[in-house]
Order: structure tokens, then sequence, then C-alpha cells
């Protein structure tokens, strides 16, 4: 077996058998071609199934030496998820990465913005801007319903389910959900959908699209990266901020106002009530709230 194969396979393998979203797959297929850049360039003639673990711990070494902790254990556990996937085709008895220890990189707190902080970038849009509209939607739109980028820019107008107050949402590994819509990201859409996009003709591939650029196509990831950045510039914020802070700011208000994490989990789409924790970051002075107000000897 060669690498080439090898990986091709596996690709396959985590996009039909384990669904995952292509952004995950791109990031692992990528450490993967490091590792075999790395055998390359070191002379070192082993395949998927001869390789040993000393070989993957000296790639590990050379990889420490560029990137972070948690680049670091990311790496790893895709190396780990490609072995288990040889041994399950019968490939290989063994897997070499068992014994190597990823890195303690501890919990990643998200940064999170106050409400005011979100209104203040909301009001900030240029509304005669002729994308004006269209960008105080988008940021409504995600703080309303908690997406990821990738989940907005391929929302399609035919997800919008308004009378039932919910919209359906294509998250990871092209698993559906169907998302509550608070009533104002509803008007603001229905005011984008009626008097802005009614005026721009769509590429036919884009027809459905909810949201799309002045030439009729879908938005990139980068373009409301970019909105949200020249927002926070505009408004003197001094946060490195992107469309998952509204995300995380979102789960985190719900959470305060007293929403049940296990509700949460779903509007998000985690697989795991433990990923939400990670998400949903609990401050102390919420937590002890919570005791004073509910524990029966208060």
């Amino acid at each position: 077996m060669i690498w080439i194969d090898a990986i091709k396979d596996f690709k396959h393998y985590l996009k039909i058998e384990r669904g995952l979203s292509q952004n995950t797959i791109d990031s692992y297929t990528r450490d993967l071609e490091k590792l075999t850049l790395f055998l390359d360039e070191n002379k070192m003639s082993l395949s998927p199934i001869s390789i040993d673990k000393l070989s993957i711990q000296q790639f590990i070494y050379e990889v420490a030496k560029k990137v972070n902790p948690r680049s670091q254990a990311r790496i790893i556990s895709g190396l780990r998820s490609f072995f288990d996937y040889l041994i399950f085709e019968d490939y290989r008895e063994t897997n070499p990465t068992d014994l190597i220890e990823a890195p303690k990189i501890g919990r990643k707190l998200p940064d999170t913005l106050s409400e005011d902080e979100i209104n203040a970038l909301i009001f900030a849009i240029d509304l005669s801007h002729p994308q004006g509209e269209r960008n105080r939607t988008i940021l409504e739109t995600l703080y309303s319903c908690g997406l990821r980028v990738s989940e907005l820019i391929t929302l399609k107008i035919s997800d919008l389910f308004f009378d039932e107050g919910f919209i359906k949402v294509t998250g990871k590994g092209n698993k559906e959900r169907f998302v509550p819509i608070h009533y104002n990201a509803q008007k603001y859409i229905s005011i984008y959908i009626n008097e802005i996009r009614t005026h721009l003709k769509p590429a036919k591939e884009f027809s459905d699209t909810l949201f799309l650029n002045r030439r009729g196509k879908g938005l990139t990831r980068q373009m409301i990266f970019t909105i949200l950045k020249d927002l926070a510039i505009k408004i003197d914020l001094n946060k490195k901020i992107s469309p998952h802070t509204l995300r995380h700011s979102f789960a985190t208000h719900l959470l305060k106002n007293g929403a049940d994490l296990s509700v949460i989990q779903q509007i998000l789409g985690h697989e795991s009530i433990t990923t939400t924790e990670i998400y949903v970051h609990l401050d102390r002075s919420y937590l002890k709230e919570i005791v004073e107000t509910y524990h029966p000897r208060k």
C-alpha cells in the first residue's frame, strides 16, 4: 500500500462512513501529507503499513518546532484516526500512535461579546450603502440562530419556515437540524428578500441561496470575516472577533438568561454535550447566582 492510495481511501471513509465536514477532512489530509513529505525529505522508505512509533515520534518532534500545542494535538488525533482506519480495514494490527501522548492544552475559553457590543456592531452598519441592509441581516441571523459561518453562507430561501418560527440548517457532515429564529431576524430577512435581493439577478446555481453578493453569487467565509472586522474597527472594539464570536455570544447569553444546556446543544448542532460546555463557558459569578436562586436551603 502506498501513501497516496491510503490517504485517498481514508478521505472516502471520513466522508461516506464518518460523515465529517469537508473542512475536517481537508485538515486530516494536510497533516498526513506533512507526514509523507517528512518521510521523503528524510529518505525514509516507510509505507502506511510499515511505519512505526519511532518514525511518528520523529515527525511530531519536527512539527512541534513549528506549531503550537493545540495544532500538535490535532495532528496526533488525525494520525491516530488514520491508523485506526487501517486497523479497521485489516491493513495493520497495531496503531503506532497509541502510546504517543498529545500535549496538554487545557480548555480554551471562547471570546464573547456583550449585548451592548453586539448592538454597537449592528448599529455601526451604514444602511445607505448598497450592501448595508444585507450586512445587518447577516449579523442579526448569526446572532439570532448561533450559526456557523459555513451554515450562514449556504442558507437557502427554501430553508426558511417563518410560519413555524424555524429555519433548516445544514451543519457539519451535511447533517440537517431545525433552529428557532427570533422574530427580529425574521423581520430583517423578509426586508432583505423583498427590498434588496429582489433587485439582484442570481446566478443559476445560486437562485435559492439567501445571501448574495453584487454579482448574484454566494458569499464566501472570508467576506463575512471582513464585514465583522471592518465593523469592529469602526466602533473601536479592541477584541479579535470572527463570525464564531457571535455564535459563542449567542450560546452564552441564552445560558445566562436561563436556557437549559441540552437545549443549547441541540440548537448549536453539537453531538456531545461536552462540546457545548466548552463553547458556553460558565463564569463563577453565574454559577454562584444559580445556586443561591435554586438551592432548596436558600
